[in-house]
């Protein structure tokens, strides 16, 4: 059975590495066999918990990416051959091998161990401590992207490769990448489609982390709508450092009211998503008891770690492509069609959506944003085409 993931992601400094750890040590602390990973390269994952990597707890484990060690497994021949071209420019091998660890290597190295942690048959749980939302958005719609490039280029590139390899190293004096460069970039992009199709599974889930702040509201709200453009489920929010009502003196009566209105807010913004309150602490939460306690206040009487009831964000049918974009403005929204392809634009982040083929033939007869879901409509027969332009709508329903 696949074990349960929670992804934990927000705005840099709302508390979503304390979330996560705490989520983490309740799941331990009901029994439930806990991995909890960060692909967060900050490492404040163990500060937070006060422990080094291994098993912390009974039934918690924490671990730590060894980024040097994991690219040498997952695409080592990659990198070798990387540097030996590198040092037939001249480079020496110590700066060559520093140049070929790749900047946001250690986040995509995480998100493929957490593949193979999935798939061990060990664990009830695991939770993920993410980057900041905007790395995190980038880093969940590299397989996809990655995808669309490798799906295209990767024929053509072997067939030229074969074709250039006899004149590359008498004229630019390197060598041409092999057949084992070539296989090793090809398990490369099958590893990460299989970690997008663990996290867009049924068993995985996104937890969005908030303070009652109106900048840090605006930006969950769009985080929320980006994550459901590339087919990631959010199940829940958490609001962190909530001033408690009771016995508050004036300057602090203020916080209160002010943050009351902001959770008001959120809950229309998020809703039908629980939004689960952790009050503001007297002192930071370090260690696994204080963590606990964190928990067991976050969630109160839910089952944070029972199967969520999320739809996939986009469904198609034989005349219709639905895409969940809670949140989303019709001004934020833009479509395009290239042959078989639908572009979709969601803000500052694209996603092309495949079309199969009994919809890669037909036009497109409209397309709406109600209630939070872009509806694209093909009509019955006819040649592929453009979006149609639509007129705007004043109501509930607005046009793209």
């Amino acid at each position: 059975m696949s074990p349960r993931v929670l992804l934990f992601t927000g705005k840099g400094g709302v508390g979503k590495t304390t979330a996560a750890a705490a989520t983490a040590t309740l799941a331990a602390g009901r029994g439930l066999k806990t991995l909890i990973v960060s692909t967060d390269t900050a490492h404040s994952l163990a500060d937070a918990l006060g422990a080094e990597p291994g098993e912390i707890a009974p039934g918690l484990h924490l671990h730590q990416v060894d980024t040097q060690k994991t690219l040498e497994r997952h695409w080592g021949e990659l990198q070798s051959y990387a540097r030996g071209v590198l040092v037939d420019l001249g480079l020496d091998e110590i700066t060559s091998e520093e140049i070929t660890v790749l900047p946001g290597a250690e986040e995509v190295i995480a998100l493929l161990e957490l593949r193979e942690h999935a798939r061990e048959d060990r664990w009830d749980v695991i939770v993920v401590d993410c980057a900041p939302t905007a790395e995190t958005l980038r880093l969940l719609a590299l397989p996809e992207a990655l995808d669309w490039h490798v799906t295209r280029l990767m024929p053509v590139g072997r067939k030229i490769v074969r074709l250039v390899s006899p004149f590359v190293r008498s004229v630019a004096h390197v060598s041409a990448p092999g057949e084992d460069v070539m296989s090793a970039a090809e398990r490369f992009h099958r590893g990460l489609m299989e970690v997008r199709e663990l996290l867009t599974g049924d068993h995985a889930s996104v937890r969005l982390v908030l303070t009652p702040e109106s900048v840090v509201l605006a930006e969950a709200r769009r985080t929320l709508t980006s994550l459901n453009l590339y087919g990631y489920r959010v199940d829940a929010v958490i609001a962190n450092r909530v001033f408690p009502a009771e016995g508050a003196d004036e300057w602090r009566a203020q916080w209160v009211a002010a943050q009351s209105r902001l959770l008001s807010e959120a809950e229309q913004s998020f809703a039908p998503l629980p939004i689960h309150v952790v009050p503001y602490l007297p002192a930071e939460p370090v260690g696994k008891d204080a963590l606990a306690e964190v928990g067991a206040a976050m969630y109160g009487e839910s089952d944070p770690f029972a199967a969520h009831s999320v739809e996939p964000p986009l469904r198609m049918s034989a005349d219709e492509v639905a895409l969940a974009l809670p949140g989303a403005d019709r001004d934020d929204i833009d479509l395009a069609r290239k042959g078989d392809e639908l572009i979709v634009t969601a803000g500052p982040y694209r996603r092309i959506l495949a079309l199969p083929a009994a919809l890669a033939r037909r036009r497109i007869s409209g397309a709406v944003l109600r209630d939070g879901v872009l509806r694209v409509t093909w009509s019955p027969d006819g040649a592929a085409g453009d979006p149609p332009a639509l007129p705007s709508d004043s109501g509930s329903e607005s046009a793209t």
